[in-house]
């Protein structure tokens, strides 16, 4: 549930969803697919300071400094960081940054990379952005699932999208099958701004996989 050393490659939506981390995505899509990405998680500073063990402080756990995001800007064009900040929220470390995309294929880069659990289908007038949160466990396993929960307590998976016109969002397992609703979970399906709000509980956690797809 942690990777090491990812401050060492891109600071992607996807990537930060496979650590133990509370994250908050909004993102602005205009008429002509350019648009604005606001970007908040919290970190536990105990996870954080994984990373400044054994004389290894210049790649934390998690990315929580300007320079991380700075450059990863640098390698995503179409990219630009617009405001910064970071601050301590009780145990946690509240990262935010707010970014600008250029186009659709540039948002896609940010949000996944290497594309293997995201895509894009249509263009900025009308299209759908498809999203893998969870793969899936394939069973359940108690033990598993109450350590997963004492790891990831109090932390949410958050994201929206706001539409020039209506847009939709359907949340899915991963054979497709739509989910009509998750524990402590709050989802707004149409609107010219759609989200949900999910437990990072039940996104690490779940047996059958979580998909999200965003339509305009």
């Amino acid at each position: 549930m942690k990777r090491p050393g990812l401050a060492a490659v891109a600071i992607v939506f996807i990537f930060l969803l496979t650590s133990c981390v509370g994250i908050s995505m909004d993102i602005t899509l205009n008429r002509d697919g350019s648009g604005t990405i606001t970007l908040e998680y919290m970190v536990s500073q105990a996870l954080e300071s994984l990373g400044r063990l054994d004389g290894n402080e210049r790649w934390n756990t998690i990315p929580v400094g300007r320079a991380d995001f700075e450059r990863t800007m640098d390698r995503l064009p179409g990219m630009k960081l617009l405001s910064f900040s970071s601050r301590e929220f009780g145990k946690d470390l509240a990262t935010n940054a707010k970014m600008e995309f250029a186009n659709l294929r540039s948002l896609m880069a940010f949000l996944d990379a290497g594309g293997l659990r995201s895509s894009l289908q249509g263009d900025a007038a009308s299209g759908r952005i498809t999203m893998t949160l969870s793969e899936g466990t394939g069973i359940k396993n108690p033990s598993l699932d109450r350590l997963i929960a004492d790891i990831s307590a109090s932390y949410f998976v958050r994201m929206s999208m706001t539409f020039p016109t209506e847009g939709s969002l359907t949340v899915t397992d991963a054979k497709g099958i739509t989910i009509k609703a998750l524990p402590d979970s709050h989802i707004r399906t149409r609107g010219e701004q759609v989200s949900f709000d999910i437990p990072l509980y039940e996104v690490l956690s779940s047996a059958e996989g979580i998909n999200v797809e965003f339509r305009w």
